[in-house]
């Protein structure tokens, strides 16, 4: 009995080390893979995606939503981070995106005199940053810093493959804190519609951020006039409320064309 009692504790001794490594190497697998995923980016931006939650993090992320209040009224974007499918609801309009039809959906009688196409995902663009720069078909290089009242900016260009986006043309540029990578301004400029790349950089200021599930995005940002492409002083703030950023899936339903509404070729 003794011996047959050794052998049974030798037995669960035996069973429990070889479970312990298979936990600690699933612990190891994890942290190789975050590794691997954040090597793809350049350090620069590494740095900056990591101070504002990392971009992990965000491409956990479905859905986005946020308000902002204009004359008009209030107007909600809703965004599907994986599709890139949009609504837009306005008091006038709803302007929505399934993935492939871009249409307006006029409210009353209101006539729509926007441009859909360059509106589509313009402000989801520029409230996702940074992460929006964690895409696909994007080169970075490294480009003069800023300087703004005294301090400089550390600054990295952002540019696209042929064929990817609306404007592939387009380019931006980001300016980030050096100590804590936060994100400072955006420079970019304007191709739509155009034959051509355009050199007039356009400037955001993002100094106003809030927490939402872990990563740090825009509670408002200002747009600055500009000359020789550098900010000169502020021109308009736009407010973001209603902030939703969740791993929920959303219903695809939503996003697609009402009875009524008109495709935007």
């Amino acid at each position: 009995m003794k011996k047959i009692g050794q052998t049974l504790l030798l037995a669960i001794l035996i069973t429990g080390c070889k479970n312990e490594p298979k936990q600690e190497s699933t612990v190891i697998d994890e942290v190789k893979q975050e590794q691997i995923i954040t090597s793809i980016y350049p350090e620069s931006i590494t740095k900056v995606f990591n101070a504002h939650g990392n971009i992990e993090q965000w491409n956990k992320m479905n859905t986005l939503s946020f308000t902002m209040t204009k004359p008009t009224g209030k107007e909600k974007t809703t965004k599907d981070l994986k599709t890139r499918a949009e609504l837009i609801e306005t008091p006038t309009y709803t302007q929505g995106f399934d993935g492939e039809t871009l249409w307006i959906n006029e409210k009353d009688g209101n006539a729509y005199k926007g441009k859909p196409q360059f509106y589509k995902g313009l402000m989801f663009y520029f409230y996702g940053m940074p992460f929006v720069f964690g895409d696909d078909g994007i080169s970075y290089e490294e480009t003069e810093p800023l300087v703004f009242e005294g301090k400089t900016y550390p600054g990295i260009l952002i540019s696209y493959e042929a064929g990817v986006g609306e404007s592939s043309d387009d380019q931006y540029k980001i300016f980030y804190d050096a100590e804590t990578g936060h994100m400072q301004w955006l420079g970019y400029t304007v191709t739509f519609g155009k034959a051509e790349g355009s050199p007039d950089f356009h400037f955001i200021r993002y100094n106003n951020w809030q927490t939402v599930n872990g990563l740090l995005i825009p509670k408002s940002i200002d747009w600055y006039n500009y000359e020789n492409n550098v900010p000169t002083e502020k021109r308009n703030t736009v407010e973001f409320t209603d902030v939703v950023l969740s791993e929920k899936v959303l219903d695809k339903a939503m996003f697609s064309m009402p009875e009524g509404a008109t495709v935007i070729d």
